[in-house]
């Protein structure tokens, strides 16, 4: 059954409007008939069933035929700061990690980010929000994480500081591992960050340290940029998730 996200605005006691990309998937793509069922979301914490009523050139009307709460978001909502990647990485982070739960992503500008992107931030964005909303309809998400806006070091450690755990995985930490740092926390907002291809600079670990930002251990092997944030986002959501 094929999943779209809408906003709210579009339920209408029991009717669904569809319109624009959601409409013409449905009936140029999917070639979806009047009589089929589809299901919704529009991030309220419900699933909607629908029966396709109405088919017209540019929207597709539906009938909401049930109604439950979705079970697919976690009551742990993390926050990845992510170091930008060289190449097509990105799309891959945030395909598994809105797979695995995570709740948004922030790209995040450090002193080792090769990736230069004047100039082209705006069409990054979008195109990393369409593979969000992609991998959220392919994993049944209740809603689609967010992909935010790039920002530097210096703004997502502000950005970050309510959060009530915030994890720095780097390669010099010997012994704290996730296991240690999650023990006892009864918390609801993490924050993961992850450096580039070359990690975080000397500077940056400083200034994490003097933010309350705690390093963690992946374990004996040093990890790729790309496969660091959805391994600690998975760790953590298997081991806070009920």
């Amino acid at each position: 059954m094929a999943k779209f996200f809408i906003s709210k605005d579009f339920i209408k006691n029991d009717k669904v409007f569809l319109d624009g990309e959601n409409a013409n998937h449905l009936t140029n793509v999917l070639r979806s008939k009047i009589g089929e069922e589809i299901e919704v979301s529009c991030g309220d914490g419900y699933d909607y069933i629908c029966k396709i009523e109405k088919i017209n050139k540019d929207s597709v009307i539906c009938k909401i035929i049930d109604c439950f709460g979705n079970e697919s978001e976690p009551n742990i909502k993390i926050t990845l700061y992510q170091g930008l990647p060289k190449s097509e990485k990105m799309e891959l982070i945030i395909q598994k990690c809105v797979e695995l739960g995570i709740d948004e992503i922030v790209p995040v500008n450090t002193d080792r980010v090769i990736v230069k992107l004047a100039g082209k931030e705006d069409k990054k964005i979008a195109r990393w929000n369409k593979i969000s909303e992609s991998a959220a309809k392919q994993s049944r998400r209740g809603k689609i994480p967010t992909i935010q806006p790039i920002i530097n070091f210096d703004e997502a450690i502000s950005q970050a500081k309510n959060k009530d755990l915030k994890i720095i995985p780097y390669e010099k930490e010997k012994e704290k591992g996730i296991k240690q740092v999650i023990k006892g926390f009864t918390g609801k907002n993490i924050a993961i960050f992850i450096g580039p291809e070359g990690g975080f600079s000397d500077n940056e670990i400083k200034l994490a340290l003097e933010n309350n930002i705690t390093p963690i251990t992946l374990g004996k092997r040093i990890l790729r940029t790309e496969t660091a944030g959805f391994i600690t986002t998975a760790i953590l959501l298997y081991e806070l998730e009920d």
